[in-house]
């Protein structure tokens, strides 16, 4: 501000000079005479303006000259000149054309080429934090993982790029499958970057791999103060990780440890059917009974699942059937329309003996949702209730080919598994389990066994809705004279209907009695 407004004053002083030079030669009426070493010039007043405006641009010329002169001697020297400026400006634009070049042929997967602007980029700018994120990318997308292992390597000095090379090790080892190597980056890109998502996540997942469980809770609630988890997922993720903590302290031994962690699981997250299990047990231990019911029945309001009734049965192991399925009320009254709660009751009933009550509590679950298990219930039924062997096994039969039902599930990978984990076995990833049915890799049957399996067990039939038949009804009578026999021709007469295979479906005896040869 100071030398713009000395510039101005020293414009305005030079103009008046000028102005009043000028006005004094237009106020001379005769000649000017310039004497100098002997020598004389006589000017008049036009001539003397334009020999001044000579000298001043004389004047001007020497000392751009002189100056000229000093900046070629100092450009010699190595110092910062006007003329090493303009060859440092040129460096630079050629300099990040190339980088704008090879930034360009990396996003079209064009690595040699953009290995070959990085390089010469960095000819020009030598800024390494700049090409070298360039060449260690392009060297990874050709395949050359020694080179761009290298340049992270290289990152590694500076502090501005020291995360970026971190991260680059890290990914390489966790490539190569050397997850303790993997883990120390992790944790020390962690350590530079705290509120970085990416290595949260897989710091996260590589402790909770390696059974760090104190360790990831530590990641994870720097995740939930760093804004990258919503509350109501930092606390399930949480009650994962301490049930996890729970599982490993009880098979060490320590019990009253993992009791408190499994209660502090099941406080953070009342719906994580594993913890509230876990926890309900250790009350059972503890001969706490009404704890353990009450957090049984708060898990079975959120979602009915077999484990927790297997442990709601463990409170009195000793009951009859009859107590059991007094006692089981108080869990089947909550979500009594939930297929689960259909299932526990039907079961119940059968282990009762209540075949009629068992039937009514399934419902329809066999035909609108058959499942392995509510086919085998259905088994159950028809046994009890003393209907043909045919029918039970085809409903035996039907059971083998049916679906599973819910089981646990990645959403991830869509992995199946045959108990809950905290990671995934297949992908692992963390806390991607739950318990649904599993749209692809269900257990069925090839089309050649499931076409064989009728001649196996019998006809796969519905129950037949006519009474059972009474033995009198079953005793086989002669046939009439002149009638077709009552089975069909090489069939012993005494092998059941439901084991007679034809071409196409088996025919009634009804059909096969009414049937006359014609005259």
């Amino acid at each position: 501000m100071l030398w713009s407004l000395l510039k101005i004053v020293l414009f305005v002083c030079v103009i008046a000079a000028l102005a009043l030079g000028a006005g004094y030669l237009m106020e001379t009426d005769g000649l000017i005479r310039i004497a100098v070493a002997g020598f004389e010039l006589n000017l008049g007043p036009l001539q003397a303006a334009i020999f001044a405006l000579l000298l001043l641009f004389a004047v001007w010329l020497v000392l751009k000259l002189v100056s000229l002169l000093v900046a070629f001697v100092r450009f010699l020297n190595g110092d910062d000149t006007a003329l090493s400026r303009y060859f440092s400006r040129n460096r630079e634009r050629k300099g990040f054309r190339a980088l704008a070049d090879g930034m360009l042929a990396l996003a079209s997967g064009e690595g040699r080429e953009a290995l070959h602007q990085a390089a010469k980029a960095e000819r020009y700018l030598h800024r390494p934090e700049l090409t070298n994120l360039i060449r260690a990318q392009a060297a990874e997308m050709v395949g050359d993982r020694h080179k761009a292992g290298v340049v992270y390597k290289q990152l590694l000095e500076d502090d501005r790029t020291r995360f970026v090379g971190v991260r680059g090790l890290m990914k390489q080892k966790l490539e190569d499958g050397d997850t303790d190597t993997a883990l120390k980056l992790a944790e020390k890109a962690f350590a530079l970057k705290p509120q970085h998502t990416e290595t949260q996540d897989i710091l996260l997942r590589l402790q909770a791999n390696g059974h760090d469980w104190s360790g990831a809770r530590k990641t994870l609630s720097a995740k939930a103060r760093s804004g990258g988890l919503p509350r109501d997922v930092h606390r399930r993720r949480d009650a994962v990780l301490a049930l996890s903590e729970a599982r490993d302290v009880f098979e060490e031994g320590k019990s009253i440890e993992a009791r408190e962690s499994a209660i502090e699981a099941n406080r953070l997250s009342p719906d994580l059917i594993p913890a509230a299990t876990m926890a309900a047990r250790h009350y059972i231990r503890n001969d706490q009974p009404r704890y353990a019911t009450r957090v049984l029945k708060k898990a079975w309001q959120v979602q009915p699942h077999p484990d927790l009734a297997t442990a709601f049965g463990e409170i009195k192991p000793d009951e009859t059937p009859a107590q059991r399925l007094s006692r089981f009320r108080t869990l089947t009254k909550i979500n009594p329309d939930h297929t689960e709660t259909k299932l526990l009751l039907a079961e119940l009933h059968i282990a009762a003996e209540e075949f009629p009550q068992a039937r009514r509590a399934l419902g329809d679950l066999a035909t609108t949702h058959p499942t392995s298990r509510s086919l085998t219930i259905m088994a159950a039924i028809a046994k009890g209730e003393g209907a043909d062997e045919a029918i039970v096994r085809g409903w035996l039969a039907r059971a083998l080919t049916a679906s599973r039902g819910p089981q646990w599930v990645c959403d991830k990978c869509q992995n199946i598994h045959g108990s809950w984990q905290p990671t995934c076995s297949n992908c692992g990833a963390f806390d991607t389990l739950a318990w649904k049915v599993p749209t692809t890799g269900d257990v069925v049957m090839s089309a050649g066994a499931a076409e064989m399996l009728p001649m196996i067990v019998g006809r796969v039939s519905e129950p037949d809705p006519r009474p059972v038949p009474t033995e009198a009804d079953a005793t086989p009578q002669e046939p009439a004279e002149g009638e077709a026999p009552a089975t069909a021709p090489g069939v012993p007469p005494n092998v059941p209907e439901a084991e007679i295979v034809g071409d196409g479906a088996a025919e009634t005896n009804e059909e096969k009695k009414t049937s006359k040869p014609e005259n």
